[in-house]
């Protein structure tokens, strides 16, 4: 991905800095619309980057905004978002939050308990209103990934459980002010065995059927999101096969024809077009390993220390150079935990040298902090 061209201009921006490769944002979402069947419905989710810039040229394509908090409701009507393209989720909305999305009149929102039912019903009520609500399901589906982002299972906070179906069903037909449309899904994130999208269709084959049955037909199934992307070899697999992806629920999910199927996906957009850039300040000779200082910390990008997810760190300034040794790339923030790669295989590297810390468009930029007082990291764009 990085060139010559790159570190030449990035020497003149100071670090830390976020970098967005447009152009493979722009191919990345044409290869996904080229791939969407006829009757699927995308929602981006939010929550994985929403820097309006990113945001502009995914409603440009087309999509519609999952959202998980009042304020990226806000954020995806400023950016052009139709109020019918958006979704809010999430398993703890405040009545600020729900009453103005309600005032938004939104597509619908995707409702985790039977208690968050009660109050949007008595919101829309008081503004003598009626308004779209999905049930978010927890279809006890587990998506083989990190147990921080894993949220289909019955021991997670997420979503209705099949053993409270009998108690919703009594519910809604007391609720005047609510209407429902739909049913909604998510087993998690980062998820690259497919066959837990094959399980997720199973288990909504038999819960759509039981709401027909209980003569509640969904207008939409939501199916979530969660696909991932190859963090190791990103310029190998830069956009993810949409395809495959699709195919499975194209096989395995049986619906009613009139039922539409809508996505959220978030990570598989904006994850490889991101990159931390940053200056390495010190190089420090420790006992069993060297350590390459960085300017940029988890202050910048906690995914490493969170999730101790993997990123795969490139010195940009020595893009020819051989690899000759390893290092742990660790941050300037007085956290232990402030690491984001150990034994990183590099070129033999210097003070001031540029490192690119790979695929951190999704859960990077989003999820920075002020913590040290530390500044406020800059986006750069870039075709």
């Amino acid at each position: 991905m990085f060139n010559q061209k790159h570190t030449e201009y990035f020497k003149s921006h100071e670090t830390p800095f976020y970098f967005y490769d447009t152009q493979l944002l722009k191919e990345t979402l044409s290869a996904l619309k080229k791939s969407i069947p006829e009757n699927y419905i995308i929602h981006y989710a939010l929550k994985a980057n929403p820097h309006p810039t990113i945001l502009k040229l995914i409603k440009h394509a087309g999509l519609g905004a999952d959202c998980v908090s009042g304020n990226e409701v806000k954020r995806a009507l400023e950016c052009g978002f139709k109020n019918t393209e958006i979704v809010f989720a999430g398993v703890g909305k405040s009545d600020k939050e729900i009453n103005f999305a309600i005032d938004q009149s939104i597509f619908c929102f995707n409702v985790e308990s039977l208690q968050e039912l009660m109050v949007i019903n008595e919101l829309a009520k008081q503004k003598n209103c009626i308004t779209n609500i999905a049930i978010r399901i927890n279809p006890s589906v587990d998506a083989y990934t990190h147990k921080y982002i894993t949220t289909g299972l019955e021991e997670n906070k997420f979503g209705i459980n099949p053993h409270e179906f009998n108690n919703l069903i009594e519910l809604l037909k007391t609720l005047k002010h609510i209407k429902f449309k739909g049913l909604h899904f998510h087993i998690g994130s980062q998820i690259q065995n497919l066959s837990a999208f094959k399980e997720l269709c199973t288990r909504v084959n038999e819960i759509n059927q039981w709401f027909i049955q209980k003569e509640l037909e969904a207008e939409h199934l939501n199916l979530g999101g969660g696909l991932g992307i190859n963090y190791k070899e990103p310029d190998n697999e830069a956009i993810v096969n949409f395809e495959k992806y699709f195919f499975v629920f194209k096989t395995f999910l049986k619906h009613l024809p009139h039922q539409k199927i809508h996505f959220e996906l978030g990570r598989s957009i904006v994850a490889s077009c991101g990159s931390l850039i940053s200056r390495v300040l010190y190089l420090k000779k420790g006992i069993n390993t060297d350590f390459l200082i960085l300017d940029a910390g988890m202050t910048e990008l906690l995914r490493p220390a969170l999730y101790q997810a993997y990123h795969k760190i490139e010195n940009i300034s020595k893009l020819n150079d051989p690899i000759e040794k390893k290092y742990d790339v660790v941050g300037p923030i007085c956290e232990s935990s402030d690491c984001f790669g150990k034994s990183v295989e590099l070129p033999e590297t210097d003070r001031g040298d540029l490192i690119a810390i790979r695929s951190a468009g999704a859960y990077g930029e989003v999820m920075s902090s002020r913590y040290n007082l530390r500044d406020q990291i800059d986006s750069v764009f870039m075709d």
